[in-house]
């Protein structure tokens, strides 16, 4: 069977999608986010970032929305936060069951 696009996030594509859920951002303002919600335990590098971003734009997850000399914003598709609604479930399954096998 043929692996779905995008079927399970890595970890810095998980960050970048939850960054886009409220709002608009251009590269550094996900960085930023990034940096700020994992208190620095994730950090990304730019070509990590615009790999991603480029990759979700291809995947239409996102869109940009304006540019402004060498800033490009981009926001969420419904596609984008469908996918996002997906991994949170399928995180929160994971912890489910890695806490289920835990022994007092």
């Amino acid at each position: 069977m043929a692996k779905k696009a995008l079927d399970g996030l890595t970890e810095s594509m998980y960050y970048v999608l939850m960054a886009f859920q409220k709002q608009e951002m251009c590269g550094t303002d996900v960085v930023e986010f990034i940096e700020n919600k994992t208190r620095r335990r994730v950090v990304m590098g730019p070509g990590t970032l615009y790999t991603i971003l480029a990759r979700f734009e291809e995947e239409e997850i996102i869109e940009e929305t304006a540019v402004e000399g060498r800033k490009r914003t981009y926001q969420v598709t419904l596609k984008g936060k469908r996918l996002f609604q997906e991994e949170l479930y399928r995180l929160k399954k994971c912890v489910m069951d890695g806490e289920s096998e835990v022994t007092p």
